[in-house]
């Protein structure tokens, strides 16, 4: 998958106190510098489509997150800590950047406003796609999951496009890595903790919500209606007929970090 990055890249490995973190960094190297952190069973592979529109701009840092299917350590910080946020800093400082834009998808989207209100003076910016900790995080799917994984042929890919919302047609590359990765990946079944209003009225940096209406993970409804309600400042795009993965943001999302 690193083979059809599209664009010139340096890989990077940065130490940090919950073992090695793998960064992809493209981009020029005087341009301000954009942290992008990919959700739960994926890599930094995922943004494999918005990273030549970003680059043009930025200095993009793909980052692997610990625990999940790239190539940094497997530890698993606890979430219900500030050890996400330790660990963010060590990648930040290894890669000599004091502050960064943040583009940020699911668990990533938890843990970039995480950071956001641990650390507000090291975000810029947020750009988040269905973020967790927000709204309910929803346990129907797993259910539907367990029915059809085991029993029925092909059960693995019908649950990905039931709990991802992905079209078997038109997403069939994302499809087959997400089946590549679940037959071998074991996720974090650890339920996110949910930010307060207070924390989120914190918020004073610029901050993008996408969300789609329906997503089987997160109640996107929700998510959009505590935005809305507590970062005024906020802007919030609910698009109703898309499910938890979100395509063709690269255009929005640039427009939005560069203003």
């Amino acid at each position: 998958m690193l083979d059809t990055w599209p664009v010139p890249a340096e890989h990077v490995r940065v130490p940090t106190r919950q073992g090695e973190t793998f960064v992809l960094a493209s981009g020029p190297q005087d341009a301000p510098p954009l942290m992008l952190l990919h959700g739960s069973g994926a890599n930094t592979s995922m943004w494999r489509g918005d990273v030549a529109t970003w680059s043009r701009h930025f200095r993009t840092y793909a980052v692997d997150l610990v625990g999940e299917p790239g190539l940094s350590a497997p530890s698993r910080p606890a979430l219900d800590s500030d050890a996400v946020s330790l660990w963010l800093d060590d990648v930040l400082e290894g890669l000599g950047t004091a502050n960064a834009a943040f583009v940020a998808t699911s668990l990533g989207g938890w843990t970039a406003l995480d950071y956001a209100i641990r650390r507000p003076e090291r975000v810029t910016r947020l750009a988040l796609m269905c973020p967790g900790g927000v709204g309910r995080q929803k346990v129907g799917w797993i259910f539907k999951a367990l029915l059809t994984r085991p029993f029925r042929r092909g059960g693995l890919r019908e649950s990905a496009m039931a709990v991802a919302g992905l079209d078997g047609e038109r997403h069939r590359q994302a499809l087959d890595a997400v089946v590549l990765t679940f037959t071998h990946f074991n996720p974090c079944r650890e339920k996110l903790p949910v930010f307060s209003d207070e924390a989120l009225r914190g918020l004073t940096m610029p901050v993008l919500v996408i969300v789609g209406g329906r997503d089987a993970m997160f109640d996107s409804r929700q998510t959009a209606r505590r935005v809305r309600e507590c970062i005024p400042h906020s802007t919030v795009n609910l698009l109703p007929e898309v499910g938890h993965a979100i395509f063709d943001q690269s255009e929005p999302i640039s427009e939005f970090l560069r203003a």
